[in-house]
């Protein structure tokens, strides 16, 4: 999707519902930093962890019931790691309980234009019909980028500052990896597999793409790094930035149901501090009921991330055992923004099956074991568990805001594109490798297609994929093979029959592009 415009670059099984798992926890951030901004709340709003949050899963920061702590810690825990416990706390704080703040999530999720979205938990830890899909995480984090970019840069820190501990983000593989990624977030749960929706600004243009159902932290980083080298490749080099319009809920003047505020000091600091960020207005007394607008009847109930969920049943779209690929690529500008996430404390993994974005078909998602605190990215609350049996994926961009300054980041100019993009998978360190993708040659399958020879193995492989997408009807079928030669690297499609090379040879000609019919 081109952040600029809101524009979908690319998009596969975008609206096909599955399991969000950790992507959740971008709702419940920006409810919070909707709270914050009505001044509702502040950075410096003490927190009293209930039994509930205390009580979740991995990935956790270690919260104990009772426990007292700053808003900015719990949502630095919440962006950076992942924490299950911080981001439960934070929706009983905002929401009295679990069900009150699901369904300001569900009231929010409408008011966003989330069509087929329903949320029953803060945390995005497997509960029947907590559901979502690629196309309206990507409208989420496009509003996240541009409805508050004084705190977006948040979801680009490597490590934090959570109060009771120094977290890491589960998203620093992909954020070091990736040439102009600087977001957003990671999710993972047996049922729903490796989620991630990311963003990647380069020149004036800003993608983001999301992926459902990765069968591993790997894979699904390749896939969104493909994802977001074709929005880059498709985005337009000039246009005009639209912004999204703000949720009617954002516009009401009547404050949202919240814990009251009191104190005058700063709610910010240098961390939380955004480069021309909103003043913040404190409140002595509670703030009047939530004017958010009619409640759709969304219902919230406990989950628990180690809870896998086979099948979600009597859903609204149900989400599939095999969940299909899904794919959208958008355009955001950096904002920047900071909280601190505290350190999550060992506890059962979550399970959530897995969606990606990218080329590959759709597939059923198999449980994985969340991975614990200090795990590295989509470990706790994402929960990394063993890779499941087949990925599915689903990608999605969203729009994001302008850019602005923060914390020594770069400005990001106005004229940003979202993209669903990767850095390229690093290859496997083997030489004259022959990467091949699906296949048999046998069967009358001996012809094949050569689309060129190009300098580097990189460069061939990346011809052959943009191909294979661009004429997915005749080389759907035909296995990828990289031969290196003498002068180059030669790439050819293989395993077809005489009818369809020259079928397939013969539309890539009229669309201007070389190939050569290889026989047996």
């Amino acid at each position: 999707m081109d952040a600029r415009t809101g524009e979908v670059l690319y998009s596969q099984n975008a609206d096909t519902r599955l399991h969000p798992a950790s992507l959740t926890k971008m709702m419940t951030l920006y409810l919070t930093f909707d709270a914050i901004e009505r001044g509702q709340v502040s950075l410096d709003s003490v927190v009293t962890v209930t039994a509930h949050a205390a009580s979740q899963p991995p990935s956790r920061l270690g919260l104990r019931a009772g426990q007292k702590i700053q808003l900015r810690y719990l949502i630095r825990a919440a962006a950076v790691k992942s924490a299950n416990d911080a981001a439960a706390a934070i929706g009983d704080y905002l929401g009295g309980d679990e069900a009150g703040f699901a369904t300001k999530m569900n009231r929010m999720a409408k008011a966003l234009g989330m069509k087929n979205t329903t949320f029953r938990n803060a945390n995005g830890l497997t509960r029947e019909g907590h559901m979502s899909t690629a196309r309206d995480m990507t409208l989420l984090g496009r509003h996240l980028i541009y409805d508050f970019p004084q705190y977006y840069n948040l979801f680009s820190r490597r490590t934090a500052d959570a109060g009771i501990a120094k977290v890491s983000s589960t998203n620093r593989r992909f954020l070091d990896a990736y040439d102009g990624a600087d977001g957003i977030k990671t999710g993972y749960t047996v049922p729903a597999g490796f989620n991630l929706v990311a963003s990647a600004q380069r020149g004036n243009k800003r993608i983001i793409a999301t992926v459902f159902g990765g069968t591993s932290t790997a894979q699904r980083n390749a896939k969104v790094a493909e994802l977001l080298d074709l929005g880059f490749a498709r985005a337009p080099g000039k246009t005009t930035l639209d912004k999204p319009a703000p949720p009617a809920l954002m516009a009401d003047a009547t404050g949202v149901a919240g814990p009251e505020v009191t104190g005058a000091e700063d709610d910010t600091d240098e961390g939380d501090a955004p480069v021309a960020a909103a003043k913040t207005l404190r409140l002595a007394a509670a703030p009047p009921a939530s004017p958010r607008p009619m409640a759709r009847p969304g219902t919230a109930a406990h989950d628990s991330e180690a809870v896998e969920l086979a099948l979600a049943k009597a859903l609204e779209p149900a989400a599939p055992a095999t969940a299909p690929v899904a794919a959208a690529v958008a355009e955001v500008t950096d904002v920047v923004a900071q909280a601190a996430s505290p350190r999550p404390a060992a506890a059962p993994r979550e399970t959530v099956p897995v969606a990606a974005a990218g080329f590959v078909q759709a597939a059923t998602p198999q449980p994985e074991t969340l991975a614990m605190n200090d795990f590295s990215e989509d470990t706790p609350a994402e929960g990394d568990a063993p890779d499941p049996r087949e990925p599915i994926f689903v990608q999605t961009s969203t729009p994001q805001p302008e850019t602005l300054e923060m914390a020594g980041h770069k400005n990001p100019t106005d004229n940003t594109v979202i993209l669903a993009a990767l850095t390229p998978p690093a290859p496997a360190p083997q030489q004259e490798r022959e990467v091949v993708a699906r296949a048999s040659s046998s069967g009358g399958r001996n012809w094949g297609v050569n689309v060129g020879k190009f300098p580097s193995q990189y460069a061939a492989e990346r011809s052959l994929l943009k191909t294979a997408l661009m004429e997915s009807d005749t080389l759907g079928d035909a296995l990828r093979k990289v031969a290196r030669g003498k002068t180059g690297f030669e790439a050819n499609f293989v395993g077809m029959t005489k009818a369809g090379a020259e079928l397939a040879c013969a539309r890539l000609t009229a669309r201007a592009s070389d190939c050569t019919v290889i026989g047996p």
